[in-house]
């Protein structure tokens, strides 16, 4: 099959394209901006070949950010799909996802999960919000921490041994060694 030069260059120059967008795409999903994974893996996955060992990598990564995106029966369908991909690599990997995927998903149980408030719906939130963000007064005077002072009779020094036998035992161990050096 004979191509043109120009073929060859808009070929080059879609990959060159694909290659930012999945970098951007595993990027985004590192930092846990999955919607914006999905569509730079998406843009990227639709300049390559789906048959090639890049377009299979690509689509790879697309299935995690489907599925970190909350698009579950997207990954498993893109999954499906990529099991018959004809690099073995690919392929093994798509199983081993679509297995993970389907898998169960065991029940926690309430004492295993901490919840997070949502503090935007507190009353009088939005003012907190800025107040914590500008460390300013509002007269405009920054705002100096006191020192607080501890009553030195009050602090038990009798732990405090422990850290002078510690100190002396490191004393000693490094005098050997030093001694054993010469």
């Amino acid at each position: 099959m004979n191509t043109t030069k120009a073929e060859q260059n808009v070929s080059t120059e879609s990959l060159e394209i694909a290659k930012v967008r999945y970098q951007s795409g595993k990027l985004a999903f590192e930092n846990g901006k999955y919607r914006e994974a999905v569509e730079n893996l998406e843009k990227a996955s639709a300049l390559l070949s789906r048959n090639s060992r890049f377009g299979g990598e690509v689509e790879i990564w697309l299935v995690t950010a489907y599925e970190a995106a909350g698009r579950s029966e997207d990954a498993i369908a893109l999954c499906q799909q990529l099991q018959r991909h004809p690099f073995p690599e690919t392929s093994k990997q798509a199983k081993q996802l679509l297995y993970i995927l389907k898998a169960p998903k065991l029940q926690r149980p309430s004492e295993w999960m901490t919840e997070i408030p949502d503090l935007g719906t507190l009353p009088d939130n939005e003012a907190k919000i800025r107040a914590s963000g500008n460390p300013r007064k509002s007269s405009g005077q920054k705002t100096t921490a006191e020192p607080e002072f501890v009553d030195l009779s009050q602090v038990n020094t009798r732990d405090n041994r422990f850290i002078w036998v510690a100190l002396m035992a490191i004393g000693l161990t490094l005098s050997y060694l030093a001694w054993l050096s010469f």
